[in-house]
């Protein structure tokens, strides 16, 4: 019954016109933007390779990274959680909501309430912001609060848009992924009283207005954790939006959820990952905004929730090697199943649309939550796209075959074969089975079976495959050969050498054309201009750096602004009329900061401390970078994140593609950053 449920909500996916118009759009442009990302650094093999080393020392020495790593929070301020499953996760968040909400209502009723009122009102006015977790989604985080009447917002553009239209995300990167923008702007004008308006701007503008209350409101910020450092403690977060760093930030409370296997062991392994994640994600060299957080920020208080949730039962079974993602969501944009289906095709038994779909999906899915998804591998033609996208190798055409042989679920140490397949299909791969394993019965059932297929479709190249094996409905199958493979390569044995021949030359030569347009290395300067330029950034290089953001300012009208202290010359701001305050004000148009330094391959600025308010609630962020402080590239500037409670590389203003994968620049962050590179001291 539930292959027949799945096989049906196939069907809907397919036939579905409006779909397949927004798949094919989304599918499009991330493989291309992919591409292009990684043709920034040809030892991308090399890089994967080392990546798969690293998460596989992780999985094999989780226990003892875990400890360096809960130690290391604890060292730095943060109160940490251990959960075994989802029950106990949701429980220790809403006794965090409540001890939140008891200590708002005494501050707000001054004790006038009774113990049983504190109670009551405890999370009932508690609101919770919330960035994108695909943990969370995993543990039906959301559903849990609301039933406890606490307030929870999705702050990311896509999952704003799916958590009002109450739908799951239908993609892990962008959630939003099977909508079009005719949809999206029926809701808004439906759920937020705009007028209807098809300008995706427009539509983006007005989540901004409206999550930026939020924001501001909110009791608790809730975030997911892309990597947790072992070495340093260091939660690594990166979003595009911006909404991550508010979560963050702005609230007085800030939870981050982690799945126990989102280990890194040092730094350095850090920059590798971030150097692979945001090019597989979204074609990206480095996601906008990339933070490191270590301790909390002043007058803040930071948990983190640690989450087994079957992962410990996962990392012992055949499937361990899939604990080793990191959640990118190329495997779903390469395979040529889920292009054409999205992510609420993936249907459990119950009905239950699965948290993580595609071909990861559909190994971690019934990995973690149980047999009711073990019949998504089937969804798969094993065609090895996934693995070849997989930034760290993960080899999942061979997971896929292990849930499909039924070592994803075991009863009383059996494995369930065949998991997921109806007994009719079962039928046929036991004959098959049968002749493949006889060479001389096998060369005789395809001469058979070509025999057949000649005489069912004399005139035709294809032949209809019947329903129940699942392909019939809409896939043809080609007419069987005349001759058999071996038949066909004894022949053309010759012709396979000149081939392979002729192939090597080809390689050679299109090395050599790559190695002739390898661009000559730019001054760190030039190169810094020309990357974050290309973001929508500017650049100005000036010996006097007050004075020109001085002119900049003057020339926008702008009278004050969020300065970072000991940044600018403050007396020369005063006689230029221009008010400032060192103080968050949601207000004020302008931030203006200090970069510790910049990066010249990403046109990346490091933020630290101090400066991630004026960073990041300013409409226009201003940022003071010396010249000498430029460096290569990320993993130059690890060491300068270890003694910072928390620091920010920033690549570019904020921006989303949420909506038909239309870029579109200034969500919840800055609409513009602006760098004047400091060269008074650059000899």
């Amino acid at each position: 019954m539930s292959n027949q449920f799945f096989r049906s909500r196939i069907r809907e996916s397919i036939n579905n016109e409006t779909l397949q118009i927004a798949l094919d759009n989304n599918t499009e442009r991330r493989l291309k933007g992919r591409a292009l990302a990684f043709e920034s650094i040809p030892d991308w093999r090399e890089r994967r390779q080392r990546a798969h080393k690293v998460r596989a020392d992780v999985i094999d020495h989780l226990d003892e990274y875990l400890a360096q790593f809960i130690a290391k929070n604890e060292e730095n301020g943060v109160i940490v959680h251990r959960a075994e499953d989802a029950g106990e996760a949701i429980q220790i968040i809403l006794q965090i909501a409540q001890k939140r909400g008891l200590d708002t209502s005494r501050k707000e009723h001054a004790g006038l309430l009774d113990h049983q009122h504190e109670t009551e009102h405890a999370t009932r006015n508690i609101l919770i912001a919330k960035s994108k977790s695909m943990v969370s989604e995993e543990i039906e985080l959301n559903h849990a609060l609301e039933k406890e009447r606490i307030q929870v917002v999705e702050t990311d553009l896509g999952e704003y848009i799916v958590q009002l239209r109450h739908e799951r995300p239908s993609h892990i990167i962008t959630p939003a992924a099977h909508l079009k923008k005719e949809q999206v702007a029926q809701l808004f004008h439906e759920k937020l009283g705009i007028p209807y308006t098809e300008d995706i701007p427009t539509l983006t503008a007005t989540a901004r207005k409206v999550l930026r209350e939020i924001f501001l409101t909110a009791d608790i910020g809730f975030s997911g954790v892309n990597f947790g450092v072992a070495e340093t403690g260091a939660v690594c977060i990166i979003t595009n939006e911006g909404n991550g760093r508010m979560v963050t930030t702005v609230p007085p409370v800030h939870i981050a959820l982690m799945g126990m296997e989102r280990l890194v062991p040092t730094l350095d392994d850090l920059s590798l990952m971030l150097s692979l994640l945001p090019r597989s994600a979204t074609g990206q060299k480095l996601t906008v905004y990339t933070q490191l957080l270590h301790k909390p920020l002043a007058h803040q208080q930071r948990h983190l929730i640690i989450l087994d949730n079957g992962r410990t039962r996962l990392r012992n079974s055949p499937l361990k090697e899939s604990l080793y993602c990191i959640r990118c969501g190329a495997c779903l944009n390469a395979c040529p199943v889920f292009r054409e289906l999205s992510g609420h095709a993936y249907i459990g038994k119950d009905k239950s649309i699965a948290p993580y779909p595609g071909p990861i999906g559909s190994v971690i899915s019934p990995g973690l939550l149980g047999e009711k998804f073990v019949h998504l591998a089937q969804a798969s033609s094993l065609c090895g796209a996934c693995k070849d996208a997989c930034p760290v190798d993960i080899d999942l055409p061979k997971l896929l075959t292990r849930v499909r042989a039924g070592e994803a679920m075991e009863e009383r140490g059996k494995k369930k074969d065949g998991a997921g397949l109806t007994w009719s299909t079962k039928f046929f791969l036991q004959i098959y089975t049968r002749l493949a394993t006889h060479p001389k019965l096998f060369a005789t059932s395809q001469k058979f079976a070509a025999l057949t297929s000649s005489l069912l479709s004399p005139r035709s190249q294809w032949m209809r495959v019947p329903a129940f094996t699942g392909w019939g409905y809409s896939k043809d199958l080609p007419r069987f050969a005349g001759q058999t493979f071996r038949e066909r390569f004894l022949e053309s044995d010759s012709l396979l050498s000149h081939t392979r021949g002729g192939n090597k030359q080809q390689e050679i030569v299109e090395t050599k054309t790559m190695q002739e347009l390898a661009p000559a290395l730019q001054n760190k300067v030039e190169q810094f201009t020309k990357e974050l330029t290309a973001l929508d950034g500017y650049v100005y290089q000036t010996q006097t750096p007050t004075q020109a953001i001085i002119e900049f300012l003057l020339a926008r009208k702008v009278q004050k602004i969020h300065l970072e202290p000991n940044t600018l010359d403050e007396s020369l701001l005063q006689k230029a009329n221009i008010d400032f305050t060192h103080e968050p004000d949601p207000e004020v148009l302008v931030g203006v900061t200090n970069a510790i330094c910049g990066l010249a391959d990403t046109g990346s600025v490091l933020e630290a401390d101090g400066a991630l308010h004026a960073s990041l609630l300013p409409e226009i962020h201003i940022a003071v970078l010396k010249s000498k402080d430029i460096l290569p590239s990320l993993p130059d500037a690890m060491d300068l994140v270890k003694d910072k409670n928390s620091a920010v590389f920033i690549t570019g203003p904020s921006r989303t593609a949420d909506i038909e994968m239309t870029l579109t620049i200034g969500v919840h962050g800055p609409k513009e950053i602006h760098v004047f590179v400091d060269d008074s001291n650059s000899g």
